[in-house]
């Protein structure tokens, strides 16, 4: 494997140039930093997830970690290029300030709506122009683990090639497909599949527990961690629920909202 040793190497301004988000988005790429999640990276590549590996950096003087070292003995040898780092340089690419030791590139292969299953789950999230990308990593999580096969990001928004999205999802951005639509794109993709709106609002006269069963192919829908759904949004869904407020706050935190209702969906969905 080739060593670098000098934060002037090509490979390593290539790195940071992915710290921009017009650079990210131009490819699909993302910079999947720690053991944890650069191994589940390799997983979905290796079982057919979204995550294609592009490169791998690690720093030998900081990766203690057998498993990682071993993963990266395997993706070398499956043809992925990996170079070893001096520590200094490693850290000077490094987000977190006590790094692991192991970075890799990954591109996001985002394939077409056509190519979504609606008959195999049925069940996907929309959020409009979510600003928090740890909000989003959240929700993809917790995607992952009620089961509900795809997110749209509606009307901008969120980069979901961000760092932070990559951390909070725990990898579940590599097996989670995602896409970035308009709100009328979305509407029309629903209307043309036949796939019901789930929307939640503070404007809802029915609360979310008094819903028996959800209908499937569905969509849930979160408007704006600022201002919810705004009217035509709120009229283009099929059903309208909200979350009872017994304190003073009016809302709550986008990833919790979304955490609650897809808990509830997962239990009365069809």
């Amino acid at each position: 494997m080739e060593f670098i040793s000098s934060r002037n190497n090509p490979k390593i301004k290539e790195v940071r140039l992915l710290k921009q988000s017009k650079i990210r988005r131009r490819g699909g790429f993302c910079i999947v930093e720690g053991i944890w999640h650069f191994i589940e990276a390799v997983e979905s590549w290796k079982q057919g997830g979204y995550a294609s590996l592009v490169r791998v950096f690690y720093a030998p003087k900081l990766l203690k970690s057998e498993i990682a070292l071993q993963t990266i003995e395997e993706v070398s040898r499956r043809g992925v290029p990996c170079f070893s780092v001096e520590e200094v340089v490693f850290r000077s690419i490094a987000e977190k300030e006590n790094p692991q030791g192991v970075l890799a590139i990954v591109r996001l292969r985002q394939p077409s709506l056509e190519e979504l299953n609606l008959q195999e789950s049925g069940w996907l999230v929309g959020l409009v122009e979510p600003q928090d990308p740890g909000n989003v990593g959240t929700i993809l999580r917790t995607m992952d683990a009620v089961g509900a096969c795809g997110l749209f990001l509606l009307d901008g928004g969120v980069d979901p090639f961000h760092p932070e999205v990559i951390r909070a999802s725990m990898g579940a951005i590599f097996w989670i497909p995602v896409w970035r639509l308009s709100f009328q794109e979305m509407v029309e993709w629903a209307a043309y599949n036949d796939v019901r709106i789930y929307g939640t609002s503070a404007h809802a006269t029915k609360l979310y527990t008094e819903i028996e069963s959800y209908e499937r192919p569905c969509l849930l829908l979160l408007g704006s961690e600022r201002e919810g759904l705004t009217t035509p949004q709120r009229q283009a869904c099929h059903e309208l629920l909200r979350l009872p407020m017994c304190g003073r706050v009016s809302s709550l935190n986008l990833a919790v909202a979304a955490g609650v209702m897809l808990y509830h969906m997962h239990r009365k969905i069809g």
